[in-house]
């Protein structure tokens, strides 16, 4: 999303207040016991989902989002808080192990991520690449069998909606063309951690694309949905770990154009409500398709709209990237779980 796109929908778009019925609905967040994560917990409570599982790094403060939510909202007993670090791709499987017990598997929401400028291994990559990408996906890839079973056993579509970033459009993954691009992006001495978050972001919208791919029947027809979205810059706390010029310009934007963290959370919402029409698509102000209003573009015509993926995505170059990923996610998750890739049929 260029600039001016940005800005507008920053300071004139306010995405609408969630509707969805989600009766006798569970729900899988993760990340779910503060920030965004957190706000979209609140609204499908609110909207009547019988079961919402909070999937936290700290059993301690998931409680106390229980708590707090099950007391606002008048819904005792509708909150499960489940162990989850996103770091581990042990923690990932022995999530994924209690979730095999779940009767009845709706939707999961993919929230959990980070934001550094530090270069950090965590279980074997680099701490972004690690939590935004390799488990995340490690984690979508476990729940396809459990969302399987659910659909069959209940007749629904089930859903798996990735948040993404509208700062996916800050880089283009030159590195793609490299022999192993995760191999370089995992190299201390190559990595730009100041790209690395739009980076990590780009790469959940190809690989959401890719994955939505294999998740559709022969006509084309999803068996999940699989969707990704923006929810825009808000005050979520994503970068109390930045520092320095980065911290600084944070600040300033969040005070000057931030949404309100319940404001972005009604983006999750809109994308975990969706159905087939969302599969494979990026959600950009509770849209589909991701489409920008260009109204104070001074040389566009009037009522002009443009997709807010990038151009790069959007590019031949991005349906390779995308594939070529693709392909590098399933070796590292067959080096994680053996087996695995056989779940996309």
């Amino acid at each position: 999303m260029a600039a001016l796109s940005f800005l507008y929908s920053q300071l004139f778009v306010t995405p609408p207040i969630p509707t969805h019925d989600f009766t006798e609905q569970t729900i899988i967040i993760t990340g779910g016991n503060r920030g965004l994560g957190y706000e979209a917990a609140r609204h499908i409570l609110r909207l009547n989902a019988a079961r919402v599982i909070l999937a936290v790094r700290s059993i301690s403060s998931g409680q106390t989002a229980k708590e707090t939510l099950e007391r606002d909202t008048k819904r005792w007993g509708a909150v499960d808080v489940y162990e989850l670090d996103m770091a581990s791709h042990a923690s990932v499987q022995a999530f994924v192990m209690e979730m095999k017990t779940v009767n009845r598997l709706d939707a999961v929401l993919l929230n959990a991520g980070i934001f550094t400028q530090d270069f950090v291994l965590q279980d074997g990559y680099e701490s972004t690449l690690a939590v935004n990408v390799v488990h995340t996906f490690l984690l979508a890839a476990l729940l396809v069998p459990v969302l399987r079973r659910a659909a069959e056993a209940h007749g629904i579509l089930p859903r798996l909606s990735i948040v993404a970033s509208d700062r996916h459009v800050m880089n283009n993954l030159p590195e793609w063309k490299e022999e192993n691009t995760f191999r370089v992006l995992n190299d201390p001495k190559r990595a730009k951690m100041s790209q690395r978050y739009p980076v990590s972001k780009l790469l959940q919208i190809l690989l959401a694309r890719a994955m939505a791919k294999r998740l559709a029947d022969a006509n084309g027809k999803p068996v999940i949905v699989v969707n990704s979205l923006t929810p825009g810059y808000t005050n979520s706390g994503l970068m109390n770990n930045a520092h320095g010029v980065t911290a600084l310009a944070g600040a300033l934007l969040a005070k000057a154009i931030a949404r309100k963290t319940e404001v972005g959370s009604r983006t999750l919402v809109a994308a975990v409500s969706m159905g087939a029409e969302s599969h494979g698509k990026y959600m950009n102000d509770s849209e589909i398709d991701g489409y920008v209003f260009l109204s104070v573009c001074v040389r566009c015509p009037a009522n002009e709209t443009r997709p807010a993926l990038s151009p790069f995505v959007r590019s031949e170059d991005g349906a390779k990237a995308q594939e070529k990923m693709w392909k590098e996610l399933l070796d590292i998750l067959e080096n994680r779980v053996a087996g695995i890739s056989r779940v996309f049929g």
